[in-house]
């Protein structure tokens, strides 16, 4: 078993709605965290390629998509998973996100649960030298922090909290 930041929030919003706006929509609200970088010109503008096999890119200032990650499951409304690199990534090294979407009476519950950082040794640029629990509540954080930003996105008037 490997070791996961796992984030959850509620939206007013049904499931497919939810997925939409994650997927569809990701460009909108997703914003760069210096330490987290998507690449090494920063995380441009991100997009979905739907479908299982499809990707998550980055489109950046100058034109150029880069692959952040593979879409592993794509099941709207209920699930998505996908590989995820970083900037520090090696080309065999990748962590894995999996969304869920949960129906909650009129709102739905979003779980991200973002696995697979045990693998890196804290000397790894990605780890920036932290020991796995401290890299892990700053990776909560950032993904709290996005979360929070789609929240805003799917209810206006809510606080991105």
């Amino acid at each position: 078993m490997t070791s996961a930041v796992i984030i959850s929030i509620r939206v007013r919003a049904t499931p497919h709605r939810a997925f939409e706006a994650f997927t569809r929509d990701i460009g909108a609200w997703w914003r760069a965290n210096p330490l987290f970088p998507l690449t090494a010109r920063g995380d441009g503008c991100l997009r979905f390629e739907p479908g299982e096999g499809g990707r998550l890119v980055t489109r950046l200032a100058d034109g150029a998509d880069i692959e952040i990650g593979r879409v592993t499951i794509w099941q709207p409304g209920e699930r998505l998973a996908l590989s995820w690199r970083q900037a520090a990534f090696g080309p065999d090294e990748a962590t894995e996100v999996d969304v869920r979407f949960e129906a909650l009476g009129d709102e739905t519950r979003i779980t991200v649960a973002h696995r697979g950082w045990d693998r890196f040794a804290p000397s790894h640029a990605a780890r920036h030298g932290m020991a796995l629990m401290l890299f892990q509540h700053r990776l909560a954080a950032h993904w709290r922090a996005r979360l929070g930003a789609l929240r805003s996105r799917l209810s206006p008037g809510e606080a991105a909290g």
